[in-house]
């Protein structure tokens, strides 16, 4: 088979992960295939190490990550929201953070009309929140790595990921009430 046969079965294996991943990230789909596409122009620079490598997924949803995240920094006017100008509480005054880890969305919504609403609530959340909860749930990220990654303090990253995750409480559970869940 040649390289460019490889490439292809490669390419065809990994093209949806890389995809996905992007999309959660970016929440557009026109700058999600920008992003696959430079992934697998890197992919193919790098070929050679990457067929038949049991880490060549790893090395894909990095790659993917990495862009998507230059990709935002880029435009970081655009995801900067609310969350960063209001006050913590009503008199301005700093509240200590607590956060209890909900169950996972994945485990309680199971069938593919259930993972649309959920992609579809998830993509209409602010960017900031966004980011940072796909990287947490998706990335399997921690905290502190989505604070150095994205250039923001680890209190940010917590205050997103948890108003990330009551917005899609409030949005979805109306929907899981509908279907039985």
């Amino acid at each position: 088979m040649t390289d460019s046969a490889q490439f292809e079965t490669f390419l065809a294996a990994y093209q949806d992960m890389v995809f996905n991943t992007a999309a959660r990230l970016l929440a557009n789909d026109a700058e999600a295939e920008d992003v696959a596409q430079e992934v697998f122009l890197r992919a193919w620079n790098h070929f050679g190490d990457l067929a038949g490598s049991p880490t060549a997924g790893g090395w894909l949803k990095t790659v993917t990550r990495n862009l998507c995240l230059n990709h935002l920094q880029r435009y970081r006017a655009r995801w900067k929201t609310f969350t960063d100008l209001a006050p913590d509480d009503d008199q301005g005054e700093s509240r200590p953070l607590d956060f209890a880890a909900p169950d996972t969305l994945e485990a309680t919504l199971l069938t593919a009309d259930q993972r649309e609403l959920v992609e579809q609530a998830l993509a209409k959340l602010p960017d900031d929140q966004r980011i940072a909860l796909a990287l947490y749930h998706f990335e399997d990220m921690d905290y502190a790595e989505i604070a150095t990654k994205l250039g923001v303090s680890l209190g940010k990253v917590k205050t997103d990921i948890f108003r990330a995750r009551e917005t899609l409480r409030k949005k979805l559970q109306p929907a899981r009430d509908s279907v039985g869940v």
